[in-house]
């Protein structure tokens, strides 16, 4: 009984400052577009096109520029993020804006276990999740392919070839079903190995000036379809 009285007082005081770490860790990084969004969400645009996604959404306004401007594009990647992260906050960052398209692409970083193991069904459902958020608030969805990758410089030996291709036939499955567009980057951009071209990434998985160039007008052509849909 005595052990267990001790063991209980070093769980009472671990506990508490285990919580009180978590409630002030933003793990989806919710702070990262708060004050943009303030002054988004007081300003409507019946045309607002948000992209969600990791740091291959969020490098492309910075890497290609010339692509978001004079359009109604909001770009809300965040670098390193997986889909739990994204599903967290897609009501902040997506649904409050209330566009009219959210183009997600997402699940290169689940594949390389950023946030620990997860399985090719959870991230699916994940993305999931986020198109059934977007679709209950009248906002239409594009769903987008993951890049091929060989191998991730930050996290080697996972074999995410196989893993990627898998995932984007669940994805392109639901998007047919659902009559959504899909994107297909990876068709456009893979090569021999089932990595990304070199000549489109200097690191085989963030795509240079050369892969967003590549990328931009399959996305053009799918927001063309896309809002010329009825709701």
């Amino acid at each position: 009984m005595r052990y267990q009285f001790v063991i209980f007082l070093l769980l009472s005081q671990i506990i508490p400052s285990c919580q009180n770490k978590q409630t002030k860790t933003d793990w989806s990084d919710m702070a990262k577009y708060a004050k943009e969004n303030k002054v988004l969400k007081q300003q409507t645009d019946p045309n607002r096109i948000v992209f969600m996604g990791n740091s291959i959404t969020e490098f492309w306004k910075r890497d290609d520029p010339a692509f978001f401007e004079g359009k109604p594009y909001v770009n809300r990647g965040i670098s390193g993020q997986t889909t739990p992260q994204m599903v967290l906050r897609f009501p902040a960052d997506v649904i409050e804006l209330k566009p009219a398209v959210v183009v997600i692409l997402a699940g290169i970083n689940d594949i390389a276990e950023n946030s620990g193991p997860i399985s090719l069904q959870e991230i699916f459902e994940n993305i999931v999740s986020m198109a059934a958020m977007a679709r209950r608030n009248n906002i239409k969805v594009i769903l987008s392919s993951v890049l091929p990758a060989y191998d991730f410089p930050w996290r080697s030996g996972l074999q995410p070839a196989e893993k990627i291709i898998k995932l984007n036939g669940m994805i392109q499955l639901y998007a047919n079903k659902n009559q959504l567009e899909y994107v297909d980057y990876y068709s456009a951009m893979v090569d021999e190995r089932k990595g990304l071209d070199k000549e489109y990434a200097a690191d085989e998985v963030h795509p240079n000036l050369a892969g967003y160039k590549v990328m931009a007008p399959l996305l053009e052509k799918a927001i063309t379809k896309t809002m010329s849909k009825n709701k």
